[in-house]
């Protein structure tokens, strides 16, 4: 793709069959969000390929860790959570910025907007960041996140969930994505879930029990790989949804 200034940028079509749909009537906040006039192109300049960075020099020690830096120990299941940043072909993405963000054990976010009448944990905040190795390997540690409801439908439930924030090699390149549980009741009447139409690409948003990454007598582990194009990739969002 030729931009206006001369640049030369690669330019990866949607997948419309795994990525949600931009208007998902089960989903009625989407109804309000998303566009309503066709999407425009707006080209990229050298500023936004030689921006800032987001990577090592954003990342404290522990930040990977949100069991960690507080008073005392958050309540919850505690878990250990894994996996790879690839592109297509399995070639893995190193260096890479991922941010965590999620509810706490109770269901509950720490964020002024959220009043589900749950208890908030003052020893967790809900956010974590990290960055991928040479091999494209992330891990957090974390506690398990609560079901909470959401008023979209009747007797509506998120299933538990982490929200996942990748940034690229420019400060205009971001990808959001949600991670689920494996046999979580929930996934089926979630309208975020289903909004991804192609069941082998919803299947690729639930993590995988790994027994290999269980620390012994502390914390059980979840795998999650988040491939970012080809026939394996991880369905995207749009914008922060819920």
């Amino acid at each position: 793709m030729s931009t206006e200034g001369g640049l030369l940028l690669p330019h990866y079509p949607r997948d419309e069959a795994a990525h949600p749909a931009l208007d998902t009537p089960e989903y009625r906040s989407s109804a309000l969000r998303h566009p309503k006039r066709p999407l425009e192109l707006l080209p990229q300049h050298l500023t936004e390929v030689t921006g800032p960075l987001l990577g090592h020099d954003r990342v404290g020690e522990h930040d990977h860790d949100l069991t960690a830096g507080h008073a005392g120990e958050p309540l919850g299941e505690r878990i250990v959570v894994t996996g790879r940043v690839l592109d297509s072909g399995g070639k893995p993405v190193p260096h890479t910025l991922i941010e965590l963000w999620q509810a706490n054990a109770a269901g509950r976010y720490r964020h002024a907007g959220d009043r589900h009448p749950a208890p908030l944990d003052p020893h967790f905040t809900g956010t974590g960041r990290t960055t991928t190795d040479e091999r494209g390997r992330y891990r957090f540690v974390t506690i398990k996140p609560g079901a909470y409801p959401w008023r979209n439908h009747d007797n509506a439930w998120r299933p538990a969930h982490l929200h996942f924030s990748l940034f690229g090699q420019a400060f205009a390149q971001r990808l959001i994505t949600q991670m689920y549980f494996p046999g979580d009741p929930l996934l089926g009447q979630d309208p975020i879930f289903n909004s991804v139409r192609d069941p082998r690409a919803r299947q690729r948003m639930i993590s995988r029990f790994d027994l290999a990454g269980t620390v012994p007598e502390w914390a059980l582990s979840y795998r999650f790989d988040i491939v970012l194009r080809g026939a394996e990739t991880t369905p995207f969002e749009d914008e922060e949804d819920d």
